[in-house]
């Protein structure tokens, strides 16, 4: 096996609460959805919550507390069908890879069947929560398929699946935008580039980890892609995130307190940047699930400008 997989860089907790809260038999699918591991569901979230706060703060009020909690429980039940998505698709590689092969596909514990009723449960969660929406937000609901669905194949075809990656887990920016809004103006796809770029950095993080192992079975990221020229790659798109939320803000008409706030998230990406070792698996995930913070610091922005307004 390769060394990424003997080095331990998974965030697998077998203490974490939700198994002590669940019975055993439901094990197999907190894992399966990664409800143990929440930081994608955050990242998923952070571009709803953004779009919700700023859309309101462009109108002059508060963003609405039922479609916050509301995209909540549609970000954590998305998120775990996407894994589930990616986890039909790759249980072969996953099989192949010790830091893999003990996902409940490739290890037998749930079969195709169950796992295919298990992602029609959590679509139908994802679906209760949007039909609460607009048509236009349900309408963009429905596109997402067509980004969510693919992503899986993305490492198979193309040194870019992250930029995909970007394309769908911020398409939420759009949707919660039109929720709020009913339209979605100029700062709603400047606030989606943003996220995309954000994307790019965290994600090419997150593939460094596995890069040996993606050799090895035949996949492709742009960590493989980069290389050595990973962190010029990261400062180009954080700085290019940065800008892009700052011209967001700009176009929704938000405070000067939002652009003071930028700073914070600034630093944040510069300290990623300095103490990055991208052959240190534990180093890229610490970095990679250090992007939550991140993202709150965008929404703390946000709402700042509307709090100081």
């Amino acid at each position: 096996m390769a060394s990424s997989s003997e080095s331990g860089a998974s965030d697998i907790r077998a203490d974490h609460w939700t198994f002590r809260a669940a019975p055993k038999a439901a094990w197999p699918y907190i894992r399966l959805a990664r409800i143990d591991r929440p930081i994608g569901t955050w990242l998923l979230l952070n571009p709803c919550w953004w779009a919700i706060a700023m859309a309101s703060s462009a109108a002059g009020e508060w963003p609405p507390l039922w479609m916050l909690a509301a995209v909540a429980l549609g970000a954590l039940a998305m998120r775990g069908a996407g894994c589930t998505i990616n986890d039909l698709f790759d249980r072969d590689f996953d099989a192949a890879v010790a830091r893999t092969a003990t996902r409940p596909l490739p290890s037998g514990e749930i079969t195709v069947p169950q796992a295919l009723i298990f992602l029609a449960l959590q679509l139908l969660v994802g679906l209760a929560v949007l039909l609460q929406f607009n048509w236009l937000a349900i309408a963009l609901g429905f596109g997402s398929v067509l980004l969510f669905v693919p992503y899986p194949l993305m490492k198979r075809i193309t040194y870019w699946p992250q930029l995909w990656l970007g394309l769908t887990f911020n398409w939420g920016a759009l949707l919660c935008w039109a929720a709020v809004a009913g339209e979605l103006p100029l700062a709603a796809f400047l606030l989606y580039a943003g996220g995309i770029c954000w994307t790019l950095g965290y994600d090419t993080i997150y593939a460094h980890q596995d890069k040996e192992d993606d050799i090895l079975i035949g996949v492709k990221s742009s960590a493989l892609k980069l290389g050595e020229k990973t962190k010029p790659f990261l400062a180009a798109a954080y700085s290019a995130a940065l800008l892009l939320w700052a011209a967001a803000g700009v176009s929704a008409g938000l405070a000067w307190p939002y652009y003071l706030m930028l700073a914070p998230v600034a630093l944040h990406f510069s300290w990623q940047l300095a103490t990055l070792n991208t052959d240190a698996p534990q180093n890229c995930l610490a970095r990679f699930k250090s992007n939550r913070d991140a993202g709150l610091l965008l929404l703390l922005a946000i709402l700042t400008s509307q709090a100081l307004r």
